[in-house]
């Protein structure tokens, strides 16, 4: 009588692989998403069950080799290959094939040295097991060549001073000679305050907007399948183009998105990018959802210290700041830095002046939209704790109201709310001249 092992090995390859499942079943691949960035590319694989990997990079040519256990090859993997486009800034292509009974090989051909991090996320919300490969420069983006960048390309008002941004951009970029003013912009910006002995000095005035979600978290979702996560971006783009069209009594401005495509950013690095480009502001855009369908109007929050100012608050605050379970954060490599960021690093005066910063902002969309509450509300928002950037999060109207879900995305009521915004701004700026930037030797 055979042994089962010898009964094992003389079976063929696909009795075999039946058996295996038999003996404990293959996990069945969901989907399988790819999200480009210039940031980082993000694989999402999503499973029934948890899955197990083996990985081996390799440096020359770069290319990350990921095996994983508990699967057979089918056609949901096979569409991974399809969905690497030739524009992704890190993957020149995917590889895939059985390699094992129960083995399926992964070969990612990178176009650059890559920091690959492989991990798995529980199920979350509308999502099942995740296993994500997040593909990372060798040398990290610095948030503030992108900002340097859009220096050197025309913008408004006369040529930059040479030293905009003080002795940190003069040491890393020299500005465009060429720079040349766009056409006056429809929005008269209000005169600031005469400069003299305020400490004012001619420099940028930089805005970080923050387009809520992104990537595998989609944010709210409307009764006609619209997305936060698009109609935010698309305010966020059309937001900047209305910034870096203005300047502010000789004071050019200029806008930082903290992300600018379809992928998702952690909170704590929206708040530290906005640091990183020494942002004077920091604006959060979102279209959220309630429990109730008939809940309407535009909001806009501030931090508070001292809890929420309505149980509306407290709510919208913890469904926000749940972004990074949905969005996929990878908590192994939390360090102190980044739990650090994310604990209540809010000062007295950064809370009065996103206040005095968020009053104007309403006060300008109730011009224009219907508000939910008429003043600035206060929660715990994990995204408005940089202690030195008034902050606030705008809540554009909610999308779970179907009225309100066809008007985020309308054209015209994109182009009058950011309007809005920057006739917010604008007020702020008004009472607050920026003052100059501290200068290193």
């Amino acid at each position: 009588m055979l042994t089962r092992r010898q009964a094992l090995s003389a079976m063929p390859y696909t009795a075999l692989l039946l058996c295996g499942v038999d003996l404990a079943r293959a996990a069945g691949i969901v989907a399988v998403r790819v999200w480009p960035a210039l940031d980082y590319t993000r694989v999402t694989i999503e499973s029934d069950i948890p899955l197990t990997t083996k990985q081996v990079f390799v440096t020359d040519p770069p290319r990350l080799a990921l095996d994983i256990v508990g699967i057979d090859l089918n056609p949901e993997l096979k569409e991974l290959v399809a969905k690497v486009k030739p524009d992704d800034p890190f993957i020149q292509g995917v590889r895939v094939a059985q390699n094992a009974p129960n083995v399926v090989r992964l070969v990612f051909d990178l176009k650059q040295a890559a920091k690959p991090q492989v991990f798995t996320l529980a199920p979350v919300a509308a999502y099942q097991h995740r296993l994500v490969v997040d593909l990372f420069p060798a040398v990290a983006i610095d948030p503030l060549d992108a900002l340097i960048e859009g220096l050197k390309k025309p913008g408004p008002s006369a040529t930059l001073t040479a030293d905009p941004l003080g002795d940190l951009i003069a040491s890393r970029a020299t500005p465009s000679k060429a720079s040349q003013p766009l056409p006056p912009a429809s929005l008269a910006a209000p005169s600031l305050p005469s400069t003299a002995n305020t400490g004012v000095t001619d420099r940028l005035i930089i805005i970080a907007i923050d387009a809520g979600h992104g990537g595998e978290d989609p944010g709210a979702i409307g009764p006609a399948g619209t997305k936060e996560k698009e109609v935010v971006l698309q305010m966020a783009l059309l937001l900047q183009n209305k910034i870096n069209s203005q300047s502010l009594a000789g004071h050019t401005m200029r806008a930082f998105l903290t992300r600018d495509g379809d992928y998702f950013v952690p909170l704590h690095q929206r708040v530290q990018k906005a640091q990183r480009v020494k942002a004077d502001l920091f604006l959060s855009l979102h279209a959220d959802a309630f429990f109730t369908p008939t809940a309407r109007g535009a909001s806009v929050f501030a931090l508070s210290d001292k809890g929420a100012s309505s149980s509306a608050a407290r709510w919208i605050a913890d469904k926000e700041n749940k972004a990074d379970s949905v969005g996929g954060l990878n908590i192994k490599v939390q360090d102190v830095e980044v739990k650090k960021a994310l604990l209540d690093m809010s000062t007295t005066a950064q809370i009065k002046d996103s206040l005095t910063l968020g009053s104007g902002v309403i006060a300008e969309i109730g011009s224009m939209a219907k508000l939910h509450k008429g003043k600035v509300e206060q929660a715990s928002f994990a995204v408005l704790k940089a202690p030195d950037i008034p902050s606030i999060l705008i809540e554009t109207a909610f999308i779970s109201h179907p009225e309100e879900e066809q008007k985020l995305r309308d054209p015209d009521y994109q182009d009058q709310l950011t309007s809005a915004v920057l006739r917010g701004l604008q007020r702020y700026f008004a009472k607050h001249p920026p003052l100059a930037r501290v200068r290193h030797s």
